[in-house]
């Protein structure tokens, strides 16, 4: 069970996290943010919901976070299953 408050300027919170509300909009804007700042380097979607659960709640919100990063095309160019394979290993030569 989740319990909400609402504070003496009527913003409601989940505990000591802000509820987004429904608006995909606003909630587009908050996953770019989170994303794609300098700050954050485009990170996974267990980072990024981690950070972002931090200070804010709403219902369906680990599903969206997974969602967004998904559908980010440089995170998919970059996973490393899409990256070359290097090649075998070579001795190097010891110096005697």
């Amino acid at each position: 069970q989740v319990e909400f408050r609402l504070d003496d300027d009527n913003v409601l919170w989940q505990d000591t996290r802000l509820v987004v509300p429904n608006d995909a909009t606003l909630r587009e804007a908050l996953l770019t943010e989170a994303h794609i700042s300098p700050f954050s380097v485009h990170p996974g979607s267990t980072k990024m919901y981690h950070d972002l659960k931090q200070y804010f709640w709403w219902s369906g919100m680990k599903g969206d976070v997974a969602a967004f990063v998904a559908r980010c095309l440089i995170c998919q160019q970059v996973k490393i299953e899409h990256q070359r394979a290097s090649g075998l290993l070579q001795q190097l030569d010891i110096p005697v």
